[in-house]
């Protein structure tokens, strides 16, 4: 099993790849600019075209930043103490200067880690099943679309799903996203929520994904409150968050 240490340098290794920098940049006092450039190694669902990408573990702001936007970037992230950057109203100033160039915020997360000293299997009212990748052919539906990506399948490696009376009520799955890190996902049906089974799902799942040597992560963003609960009853921590930008006929055909 790995310690907490170990964990968030995995992590600080794999976003070092995601954005282009070091994981000393990361430690920084002062906020890091990078050139934009996505590694071969960097998480599958990472896609260009990235205009800048604004990542925080807690101690500065590290932004992988196309050339072209550099200066905009740069003067935003150094008007703010680094954690006011990733809220309102604050990001429409960088919306704003960022439109004269047909650029907008995209996409807002925070992104969990488990806290090893307090990551345990959770109480289960259902029966709990460990399932392999054989098992999942069948359940790409709609309501598995978090724990599960029908647009990755080959990335989909294990899952654990909660059974009442032989019916799946709710599932818990993992995707190898990078090599060291596995994300995971959970869906309860709306009948059998607010019954502790995401919570048990979620931290069984984290357990078996640490047995197999690898560190899972978990993701929401910052409005989804009974996500968040989850991660941290689950036995996670939040551990870094970010901010990516993208052209705006992108994210304009994302809200059609």
């Amino acid at each position: 099993m790995y310690a907490n240490k170990e964990i968030i340098n995995i992590a600080m290794r794999q976003s070092a790849l995601d954005n282009n920098c070091k994981v000393s940049d990361f430690l920084e006092s002062h906020n890091v600019i990078v050139g934009s450039k996505i590694s071969a190694f960097a998480r599958k669902y990472y896609s260009e075209p990235i205009t800048c990408n604004l990542v925080s573990y807690g101690n500065n702001i590290v932004a992988s930043v196309k050339d072209e936007y550099r200066d905009v970037v740069e003067e935003y992230i150094d008007k703010y103490e680094f954690y006011h950057c990733f809220e309102t109203p604050n990001i429409h100033r960088l919306d704003n200067s960022l439109s004269k160039y047909s650029q907008k915020v995209c996409f807002m997360a925070e992104y969990f880690l488990p806290d090893m000293e307090k990551i345990k299997p959770l109480n289960c009212d259902y029966q709990i099943k460990i399932l392999q990748r054989e098992n999942l052919i069948s359940l790409y539906l709609p309501e598995w679309s978090n724990a599960l990506c029908e647009a990755r399948k080959e990335l989909d490696m294990l899952a654990v799903g909660a059974y009442d009376n032989g019916k799946l009520i709710a599932l818990a799955g993992c995707s190898a996203d990078c090599e060291d890190m596995w994300q995971i996902g959970v869906d309860v049906l709306p009948a059998f929520r607010k019954k502790g089974v995401a919570a048990a799902l979620t931290s069984r799942l984290a357990i078996e994904i640490l047995n197999r040597d690898k560190v899972p992560f978990y993701c929401c963003a910052w409005s989804n409150i009974p996500s968040a609960r989850n991660a941290i009853k689950s036995g996670f921590l939040p551990a870094w968050v970010e901010m990516t930008v993208k052209p705006s006929s992108i994210v304009d055909e994302m809200i059609k």
